[in-house]
């Protein structure tokens, strides 16, 4: 396992800007998910929410009750600053893998791929639990090849079906037509429910 993307690893990277997965605004492909979601009282969590570009995004079209969480506080001070405190927005400092809750949605955004690929198996088991009956986890996936490089790390359609499917119904996994245009072509947008 890669011991060094711990919470120190995290933390220099955000302290020295070194967050070039962090494109200064909601990710277009989320926000058009998150307009057709049916209720703006759904329970979201954001898992490695860094600066909170889609919470923030979230608040301002009328969602009222998001939690984020990241390994980062200085990412997190960075969201804080931003938004006047609501009771509409949780914060965490700290892990994913060790936080409980319950959540009708989990969005995805440059969290998976900058886990471990060991981990993979836990994140989704644990994204399953954190789900209510028929939650969905929905977001980006990056679509190139897994190496030992990263993060971010890779991985593709058919290792997505194959990890997720044993916990999820796979409503959709196709290629992003709205990713950003460095991701262009590297993307996968997916719905995952929950058995």
């Amino acid at each position: 396992m890669k011991t060094h993307l711990n919470k120190k690893y995290w933390e220099s990277r955000y302290m020295e800007s070194q967050t070039g997965w962090d494109i200064g605004y909601a990710a277009p492909a989320l926000m058009q998910y998150a307009d057709q979601l049916p209720s703006k009282n759904l329970r979201i969590l954001i898992p490695g929410a860094g600066y909170g570009h889609e919470a923030e995004s979230l608040l301002n079209a009328g969602f009222t009750n998001i939690t984020v969480i990241d390994l980062s506080g200085s990412a997190l001070q960075r969201l804080q600053q931003r938004i006047p405190a609501t009771d509409r927005l949780k914060i965490i400092e700290g892990d994913f893998f060790e936080y409980s809750g319950s959540y009708d949605r989990i969005l995805e955004q440059t969290f998976f791929c900058a886990l471990d690929p060991k981990l993979r198996p836990h994140y989704v088991r644990h994204s399953y639990h954190l789900l209510t009956s028929g939650g969905k986890l929905a977001g980006l996936f990056f679509d190139f090849p897994l190496t030992e490089q990263g993060p971010p790390f890779g991985g593709s359609k058919r290792e997505y079906t194959n990890l997720f499917s044993e916990y999820f119904r796979i409503k959709t996994l196709e290629r992003c037509y709205n990713s950003i245009k460095p991701r262009a072509g590297k993307e996968l947008f997916a719905i995952f429910e929950k058995i």
